[in-house]
C-alpha cells in the first residue's frame, strides 16, 4: 500500500516538475516577444522583410512530428511495438529535418543581407535570430528526450499501464512544437 502511494507521489512530482519547466520556458519566450513588441517602435525597425518560406515548411514538419509522436503512444497502448518503433523514428527524423530547415532559413536571411550583429544587422533580425536560436536549443533538448524515449522503448520499458516517461517526453515535445507555431505566427504577422 505504501509503495503504491509513493509511486503516485513520484508520478505527480515528475509531472509537476515538467509543468514548472514549461511555465519557466514560456515566461522566457513571453519576455523575448514582449521585448520585440516594445522594440518595434524604433525608427530603424525593418518591417518590410518577410521570413523565408522555409520557416513555413519547417512549421508544417514540426506539426507532423507531434502527430507521429502522439500516434506512437497510441501504438504502444495498443501493444503494436513495431508501429511505435516506426513512428518514433519518423518523429526523430522530422525533428532533425526541422533543425536543418531552421539553419537553411538562417542561410536565406544571410543571403538576403541580414546578419545577427555588425553593420549588416538590424534590431528586428537580431530578435529573429535570438528567438529562433533559443527555440532551437529547446528543440535539441526535445531531440535528446526523444532519443531517451526511443532507447527506453527498445528496452521495453513502456507498456499500456506504464507510460510515464513516454508521456513526459511527449508533453515536452508537444510544448516545443506549440512554442514554435506561436513564434512562427508571431514573427510572420507581427512585423
Amino acid at each position: 500500500m505504501d509503495g503504491d502511494l509513493n509511486n503516485k507521489k513520484q508520478v505527480k512530482a515528475k509531472k509537476m516538475m515538467l509543468w514548472f519547466g514549461i511555465i519557466s520556458m514560456s515566461m522566457t519566450f513571453a519576455g523575448l516577444t514582449s521585448a520585440y513588441v516594445v522594440s518595434k517602435s524604433r525608427p530603424d525597425w525593418l518591417s518590410e522583410y518577410a521570413l523565408p518560406q522555409i520557416f513555413l515548411y519547417s512549421t508544417i514538419i514540426i506539426i507532423i512530428s507531434s502527430f507521429t509522436f502522439h500516434f506512437a503512444k497510441t501504438a504502444i497502448k495498443n501493444n503494436n511495438r513495431s508501429l511505435a518503433n516506426s513512428l518514433m523514428l519518423v518523429t526523430l527524423i522530422l525533428g532533425a529535418l526541422f533543425v536543418y530547415m531552421q539553419f537553411a532559413g538562417f542561410d536565406q536571411i544571410i543571403e538576403d543581407g541580414y546578419h545577427f550583429t555588425g553593420a549588416a544587422s538590424n534590431v528586428r533580425m537580431s530578435f529573429v535570430y535570438v528567438l529562433v536560436v533559443a527555440h532551437l536549443a529547446h528543440i535539441l533538448g526535445g531531440l535528446i528526450v526523444l532519443l531517451v524515449v526511443i532507447y527506453n522503448h527498445f528496452r521495453k520499458k513502456y507498456t499500456a499501464s506504464n507510460m510515464l516517461g513516454f508521456e513526459l517526453g511527449l508533453n515536452f515535445w508537444h510544448f516545443v512544437d506549440a512554442l514554435w507555431v506561436y513564434l512562427f505566427l508571431f514573427l510572420y504577422f507581427f512585423k
